[in-house]
C-alpha cells in the first residue's frame, strides 16, 4: 500500500498483520480523492479526520496533497502501531487519538474533511456521523466520506452528493450544512 499522489507520491505504508484492519484499496482511495478534488479543488490549508483510521491512508493522501493537519482516530492496538510508525516516518502534521470514534469528545477545531471508514455491517458509520456532528468535528459545508460494503446504505442527515460501488466498496459522499 502506498501514497497516490502529492509530496509523500510513492511512499509505502506499513499495514498491521491479520485481518482486524482492512486498508481502503488504492483504486478505491483513488476514486475518493477524485470525488473530494472535483469538488475543493485544493486540499491545501484543510483540517481532515481520518475515522477507523488503521494505517491511516486516507489522512495521509490527504496531508499528501497539501492537507494542513490530520486527525486520527484509531482504537485497535495493532493498527495503531502501524499508523504511529506511518506518520512518525512521513513527519506528518498530525493528531492521534487512540478511542473508539463512539466516544469522542468536544472537538478543538472542526474538520473540513471528515472519511469514515468503519467495518463493513458494523453499523459504526450512522453512530460515528452523530458523535462527530454533537461534539463539533464537522465544519459547515464540510465534506463527509462514508466507506460501506457494497450492500449497505447509510443513513445521515447530511446532503448526499454521491453514491459509487468500486469492487466490495461503496463511497457514500455527504456534504454538512451550514452553520
Amino acid at each position: 500500500m502506498r501514497i497516490i499522489a502529492g509530496q509523500w507520491r510513492g511512499r509505502a505504508l506499513i499495514a498491521p498483520e491479520g485481518e482486524s484492519t482492512r486498508p481502503t484499496a488504492d483504486r478505491v482511495r483513488e476514486a475518493l480523492f477524485s470525488m473530494l478534488a472535483s469538488r475543493i479543488g485544493s486540499f491545501e490549508g484543510l483540517r481532515v479526520l481520518d475515522g477507523f483510521a488503521g494505517t491511516g491512508a486516507l489522512g495521509l493522501e490527504a496531508l499528501s496533497r497539501g492537507a494542513a493537519r490530520a486527525v486520527f482516530v484509531e482504537r485497535d492496538g495493532e493498527a495503531l502501531k502501524a499508523l504511529k510508525a506511518n506518520v512518525a516516518a512521513l513527519k506528518a502534521p498530525a493528531d492521534i487519538i487512540p478511542a473508539p470514534i463512539e466516544s469522542l469528545g468536544l472537538a478543538q477545531a472542526p474538520c473540513d474533511i471528515i472519511m469514515l471508514d468503519p467495518p463493513y455491517a458494523s453499523g459504526l458509520g450512522p453512530v460515528a456521523l452523530a458523535r462527530l456532528q454533537l461534539q463539533g468535528w464537522i465544519a459547515p459545508f464540510a465534506l463527509v466520506s462514508v466507506e460501506t460494503g457494497r450492500k449497505e446504505s447509510l443513513d445521515s442527515d447530511l446532503e448526499v452528493l454521491a453514491v459509487r460501488d468500486h469492487g466490495k466498496a461503496r463511497i457514500h459522499l455527504l456534504r454538512a450544512g451550514g452553520a
